[in-house]
């Protein structure tokens, strides 16, 4: 029996086209977004839908990145499993960022305490996102318990972002918050996370 969650982040939006930061900004999919989508589901980029159970963190881009790929499946939301709240710092570039009062601030945090006006820390984010990824476990471990004797795989499936992704790998891989960047996937992309007895044995971009 496979045991395995597959991790994709949501396709292209404006926000990535422009190199805004963003998260709680409820951004669709831009055009090349849709089409990108299509071309890595023409080349076999995600996993059969076949027994598969679907997750979203409920975001629109989200939610339409996972309907693009397997259609209208039922799927759970996960709302803790959204993008890092920027608040008033929301759809800006990096170089706009720079002019706002508490950017050296940001920038000279090495704890991960800073507080993006009206939205959260990094720490913060970390916490939430921990919370998410254990309640999408719960969901799946109840699939493995349902399965058990019938032997029949359990995949599960979760559509969030960038951010969230690199957040759970670095979770489930005991990685150190210094190698969060490295794990953040390209638009539409993710990783194939497999488990045995409740306990990750391997991962595998997709």
């Amino acid at each position: 029996m496979i045991s395995c969650i597959h991790f994709i982040r949501h396709g292209i939006t404006q926000g990535i086209l422009n190199k805004w930061y963003y998260g709680w900004e409820d951004l669709p999919l831009v055009e090349e977004g849709l089409i990108e989508i299509e071309n890595f589901k023409s080349k076999g980029v995600y996993p059969n839908s076949e027994g598969m159970h679907f997750y979203s963190s409920g975001m629109l881009r989200a939610n339409q990145t996972l309907e693009s790929i397997y259609g209208s499946v039922p799927y759970k939301i996960i709302s803790d499993l959204k993008e890092m709240n920027f608040g008033e710092w929301e759809c800006k570039t990096f170089n706009e960022l720079k002019e706002l009062p508490g950017f050296d601030d940001w920038m000279n945090d090495k704890t991960g305490s800073f507080t993006f006006p009206g939205g959260e820390s990094a720490n913060s984010f970390s916490l939430r996102t921990e919370k998410g990824l254990k309640e999408l476990l719960v969901y799946h471990r109840l699939l493995e318990l349902s399965n058990r004797h019938s032997k029949k795989d359990c995949i599960s499936t979760v559509v969030c972002h960038g951010g969230v992704i690199a957040a759970c790998m670095c979770h489930l891989l005991k990685l150190s918050p210094s190698v969060f960047w490295e794990w953040i996937p390209a638009a539409g992309r993710g990783y194939s996370v497999y488990f045995e007895n409740s306990e990750v044995t391997k991962y595998e971009p997709l």
